[in-house]
Parts: C-alpha cells; structure tokens; sequence
C-alpha cells in the first residue's frame, strides 16, 4: 500500500457523538480493519477489507464537507502504515480538531501530537479487555479522552478501579462512562457514578439518541 493511499471502509458527515466533542458536525474517515471482535460491535462492516482512497482526495473532501471537526475511527486506524499521513494531512488543512478513536489494544504513541486520541479502554464485558496495551495509560496527553464502555455493573467496578489506580481524570482531558444500551441502563449506571462520586463523564451516543449513524 502506497503511503500516499489508505484502506477505507467509508467516509460520511454526520453529528459526533462519542466525545466531549459531541453534538458538532464532523466529517468521518472510517478506515478498513480490525483487530478485535467485541461481542457489542456496532460497525462489522468495518472488519472486511477496503477501498483504497488517496489522501488527497479525503483532505480535499474534508475541506468541501465544512465541518468543524474530523474524525479518523474504524475498524482500528493505527493498524493502517498511512494513518500518520492521513491524520496529519488533515490537520494542516483546515487546522480544525482531528479525533482519532482507537480501541486501545495499539500503541497510541503514533497519533500526531495536535490530533485528539479517544481511546477506549475495553472492559470485561466487551470480550477484548485482554488484548488491551495498558501502557497506553502512560502515553496520554492532556487534550486526550478516555473511554468505557460497560455492559453491567462489573465493567462499571473495573473501570472504576482504574480510574482511581491510575488518577485517569488527572492526566487526560476526560474519561466517559458509556452504557450498552438497551444492555445497561443509562439511569443505573448514572446513579452508580453518582453515589461514587467519580470524576467521570456519563456518556451517551447522541448520534444514535437523534437517528443518525
């Protein structure tokens, strides 16, 4: 694969919804490949090989959607040798906020300095929390995000256990709480954060609570 090409699943521009970015339009990238197989996953598609697209034509594209955000996810896009390009390429184009969701299990290291990192811890409940690189932890910047998604009150008491071991709400910008709905209800689990008084966000997905992808 030419550094100058990248395996792409597709490219849409909806309303971002998994951050503390949410509710601002936002023109997506989702690239092809995955290494995981969480027994929630929202985006299969994602897993089977690509298109090829050339970078030029995805910044270009980002430049006509007149989003204010863009976001690199997947599948998992550190796996792909042109997502540095991509993300980079990006960035110097608009100088807009470029999200990057990883799903945590590769060395973050690799996103570019000025691109946010949303990386999402895996917990139990998720079926992968075992392929998870934990010295991601240590290689969070300030401006990153964090997040877990739980499907019963177990994953809440593992998440919550690392957010307190390592102070993750000290050293990132945010750490989301989010529910597998209809799995785990959204009440419960803000009721559990609550009577804890974790320093953490409830998180919902706000593209899929107003009907969008």
């Amino acid at each position: 694969m030419s550094a100058r090409t990248i395996q792409i699943c597709e490219t849409f521009v909806s309303i971002q919804g998994e951050s503390t970015y949410a509710g601002l339009l936002c023109f997506f990238v989702r690239l092809a490949g995955c290494n995981l197989s969480c027994v929630y996953c929202d985006t299969p598609q994602a897993r089977v090989p690509g298109k090829p697209m050339r970078i030029t034509d995805l910044v270009r594209a980002f430049r006509s959607s007149k989003a204010a955000i863009a976001e690199i996810t997947g599948g998992e896009p550190l796996l792909q040798p042109g997502f540095n390009t991509l993300a980079t390429s990006m960035h110097r184009a608009e100088f807009k906020p470029v999200l990057v969701e990883t799903n945590g299990s590769c060395d973050i290291s690799i996103i570019p300095p000025e691109a946010v990192a949303i990386v999402d811890i895996k917990t139990p409940g998720s079926g992968m929390n075992n392929a998870m690189d934990m010295a991601n932890v240590g290689r969070l910047r300030r401006h990153d995000e964090v997040k877990f998604v739980m499907v019963d009150r177990g994953d809440y008491e593992w998440a919550r256990r690392l957010v307190r071991r390592h102070r993750l709400a000290d050293i990132c910008h945010a750490v989301l709480f989010s529910p597998v709905v209809p799995t785990l209800d959204p009440a419960k689990l803000a009721n559990w954060i609550l009577k804890d008084r974790l320093p953490v966000r409830l998180h919902l997905q706000m593209h899929k609570m107003v009907g969008m992808r």
